[in-house]
């Protein structure tokens, strides 16, 4: 029997114990009156009433040092003979385990090193333990494992623990944002019929109730929220989750969150505009600086925002003219790039792999605009060039982290394109969109000019300079062993 297993052993037969004395190890409730951070910034003599984990304990036989954990920080609990009632004092000696979850009476004291701490007077075990805490989590090399156990990361990691509070705020800040700028919050399906909105391949699985196939979502109801704007609504968002079976890296995952807005009367120009905006505010808001060190680049999102035209900065760093080059031309780019691609998808598929080459070259912060309308299904023609769209995505850091566009409000034109889509889908394109009839139908009614823009937890996850995986509280992983 490993030293491990010891342990589990001796926290059973406690457990055991306790219920032969008619103690309740999991009571369902205690009167928590202030948290560790208010009790360390009680006055000294002061009665407290807290709660907590148990993190660890030194018996020094006539005093105790342990430190109580909670949400809010620790602080340091003193069982002081003479001081501490015996049966409290013998009751969490024979008992209580470094995980256990107590309720703790006592006063505030400050120690002879100066520590503010709670000299205990009265203690209830709220949750025994049966698992030891690791004693150095850090020191696990296998990173799936800290993944696959975030509860424990979380708790023996405080800079793990402060990534998902600012998470929240990242998302808070940019909902309060919108709001404030007469946005209206909405819900719109996670389950569709025919999977729209970007280009992308969905998970598709099958509605028993309705005996139909269908797709999880693989945009924030880009679809549904412009059908909101032949409604009537000229301001909508949407922050959710959404899926697109796909692969795994530094950037992706499969469920992920995402904001889109959709704004009326709007154009890019104008979505451009409040989008840098949202973004400074983010910076200031959360990460309190717009300065950043990201991906290997120095980014300040305080200076001029550029602008950067697809065309040009594709023949700029590749010498590739994208209207004028054939596809045998592309490929033989690519080729010398090293870069992977598929040689049966069509031309502007692999224009978009240059594009990809090119944006690790620019540190932003900008804007690419130009891009062709092969590539932006959705997306207004730009009355200047017909072969381009009114589009706009944010680059920073080598890479796109927000896409927004003009939306395409003439039905008869989204109609042609959607049936391009279905022929690059037969053709074997995965990623081509679906011919979302009811859609066109909406449009048919009548939209009124529009700027739509949507932006993932990427950008959290590169102002934070960390994988996108090490930003989700709970990524999903493949099935281990567990105890």
């Amino acid at each position: 029997m490993g030293r491990e297993d010891q342990i589990i052993q001796e926290r059973l037969r406690k457990l055991k114990e306790l219920i032969a004395r008619g103690i309740n190890p999991y009571p369902n409730k205690y009167d928590k009156k202030q948290n560790c951070l208010e009790c360390s910034k009680s006055k000294i003599g002061s009665k407290v009433k807290t709660a907590g984990r148990l993190i660890t304990k030194r018996d020094l036989g006539k005093i105790i040092f342990c430190v109580l954990k909670d949400e809010s920080g620790k602080i340091q609990l003193v069982f002081q003979e003479g001081e501490t009632p015996k049966k409290e004092k013998d009751f969490f000696k024979k008992y209580l385990d470094s995980g256990d979850f107590v309720g703790i009476q006592g006063k505030i004291i400050k120690t002879k090193t100066g520590e503010i701490s709670i000299l205990v007077e009265k203690l209830e075990l709220l949750s025994k333990a049966i698992l030891p805490l690791p004693e150095k989590f850090h020191g696990i090399a296998d990173e799936e494992e800290k993944l696959r156990k975030r509860y424990l990361d979380i708790l023996m990691n405080d800079e793990t623990k402060e990534i998902f509070i600012k998470k929240s705020k990242f998302w808070n800040v940019i909902r309060n944002f919108l709001l404030e700028k007469g946005f209206t919050e909405v819900e719109t399906p996670v389950l569709e019929n025919s999977a729209g909105g970007a280009a992308a391949t969905p998970f598709k699985t099958h509605h028993n109730a309705l005996d139909i196939d269908v797709f999880l979502r693989i945009s924030m109801g880009e679809l549904w929220q412009k059908k909101l704007m032949v409604a009537g609504y000229e301001k909508t968002f949407e922050i959710g989750r959404q899926f697109r079976n796909e692969g795994i890296d530094m950037e992706h995952l499969q469920d992920y969150t995402q904001m889109e807005f959709y704004w009326a009367y709007a154009n890019y120009e104008d979505g451009m505009k409040l989008v840098e905006e949202m973004y400074k505010k983010i910076a200031k808001e959360v990460f309190e600086t717009l300065k950043f060190e990201t991906n290997g680049y120095k980014i300040d999102l305080g200076k001029k925002w550029e602008k950067y035209d697809f065309e040009q900065t594709i023949k700029k760093f590749t010498g590739i003219d994208i209207y004028k080059a054939d596809k045998k031309e592309i490929m033989k780019k690519l080729k010398e790039f090293k870069m992977d691609f598929d040689p049966d998808v069509d031309k502007w598929r692999l224009v978009d792999l240059l594009w990809k080459y090119c944006r690790k070259k620019i540190s932003g912060p900008g804007f690419l605009t130009g891009q062709p309308i092969e590539l932006s299904p959705l997306a207004k023609r730009n009355s200047e060039d017909k072969r381009k769209v009114e589009q706009f995505q944010v680059i920073i850091a080598g890479t796109e982290i927000g896409n927004g566009y003009s939306e395409l409000n003439d039905a008869l034109d989204q109609e042609q394109r959607f049936q391009e889509q279905m022929k690059l889908k037969e053709k074997g394109d995965k990623e081509s969109m679906e011919h979302d009839k009811s859609f066109v139908e909406a449009l048919k009614y009548g939209m009124p000019p529009t700027c739509g823009f949507g932006v993932s937890e990427r950008l959290f996850s590169y102002l934070m300079d960390k994988p996108i995986r090490e930003c989700v509280i709970f990524p999903l992983m493949k099935p281990g062993e567990e105890k």
